[in-house]
């Protein structure tokens, strides 16, 4: 899929911005290609909402509309003067309000394999790893009983 340019970006935040707030997005809008392991920020200090432009090539329309729609609680918040921070009571309201997501899921080329797995002896908890451990030197964190390996 083909990254939209920055017309076509800004178009589609502030479609969602009147459809969802009910008041034009007016700033800065841009996909930042060093984003990593979020889907989105939304810069206070410069008014710009900066996207992750992975989420739109790799994963699906609704994910990447709650990206927008959450970043957007964080920018409409700060421009009113109200708590725009993930912690703050106004936020969470907004996010609930707008059908929000609270946080992304993963890519999915950002999956983690485990190779090693264990279960516990005792409470039967299982462990998923991607290094070994060492059985004899480490117990179950829940309950301190004996770990084994599991082989699939």
């Amino acid at each position: 899929m083909q990254l939209l340019n920055e017309k076509e970006l800004f178009s589609l935040v502030n479609e969602l911005s009147l459809t969802y707030f009910h008041k034009p997005f007016i700033d800065k809008v841009e996909f930042n290609h060093r984003l990593r392991t979020t889907g989105g920020r939304y810069l206070p200090n410069k008014r710009v909402v900066e996207l992750n432009p992975k989420y739109f090539i790799e994963g699906d329309k609704e994910e990447f509309v709650g990206i927008i729609k959450h970043e957007l609680c964080h920018y409409h918040l700060h421009i009113e003067g109200k708590g725009y921070k993930h912690g703050d009571k106004e936020f969470k309201e907004l996010l609930a309000a707008t059908r929000s997501p609270r946080h992304c899921q993963p890519l999915p080329s950002h999956k983690i394999e485990y190779k090693h797995k264990y279960i516990c002896k005792k409470c039967s908890f299982i462990y998923n790893r991607r290094r070994r451990v060492n059985t004899q030197k480490y117990s179950c964190g829940r309950c301190r009983g004996k770990l084994k390996e599991v082989k699939e």
